[in-house]
């Protein structure tokens, strides 16, 4: 279903304009339908993909790095959605290193700064933070959107669960990124928590294990 939803919109649109049913004045339009749909079409085959190897359990890299590198290349992607948005990014990213596979941590970082940004307020700002407490290094995104129902807080991991869906057909989600989050988190042996209120905004807390001593000091 969700990639027929995309496929159908760009053979539809297609049919009409190849039987030349479309007026001139509206060619643009379904052209634009063509581009969106190819668009969401491909970011979701890309999310398929990351998750299939994610499922495979097969071994990453890992090395030592500092988390804060990963989660500033994940803001700076991200920086002009944030913009076209109206969400103000606030950062405090401590140096804070981990034993960890880059990849994996910046497509953590990415999904959850992402998603803050696609569910929240009109107006509203994401505070995302990189610190160590107690031994243990912390990525935790903050935002002011619209918050998780009780009932659904459970779910919200599921491939293709939305709460909303359709803020999520408006904002262009796959209903697969916590899922990669979820699966990314395990393979860096870490833990994810998620303290979330409907209408005040979500809270997603991932934590990483403690820096093992005498690990090779390959850092970014």
């Amino acid at each position: 279903h969700e990639l027929k939803t995309p496929l159908q919109s760009i053979m539809g649109s297609a049919e009409l304009l190849e039987n030349r049913l479309v007026k001139e004045e509206d060619r643009d339009s379904f052209y634009k339908k063509i581009h969106e749909s190819s668009a969401q079409l491909l970011t979701l085959i890309d999310d398929i993909i990351r998750l299939s190897h994610l499922d495979e359990n097969q071994r990453f890299e890992e090395i030592k790095l500092n988390l804060k590198s990963p989660v500033t290349e994940a803001l700076e992607a991200l920086q002009s959605s944030a913009d076209r948005h109206g969400i103000k990014l606030e950062t405090n990213l401590s140096d804070t290193m981990i034993l960890a596979n880059f990849r994996l941590v910046y497509e953590i970082a990415y999904n959850l700064i992402d998603n803050s940004i696609r569910y929240n307020k009109e107006k509203g700002k994401t505070k995302i933070t990189v610190k160590e407490h107690r031994g243990q290094a912390i990525l935790q995104v903050a935002d002011t959107g619209i918050g998780i129902p009780q009932e659904a807080q459970n779910r919200i991991f599921e491939r293709f669960y939305r709460v909303d869906k359709s803020h999520s057909r408006k904002t262009g989600g796959t209903g697969l990124g916590l899922s990669i989050v979820k699966h990314a988190v395990q393979q860096c042996h870490g833990t994810i928590r998620l303290e979330s209120e409907l209408g005040k905004g979500s809270t997603f807390t991932v934590i990483f294990p403690t820096l093992p001593a005498g690990a090779d000091d390959n850092s970014k």
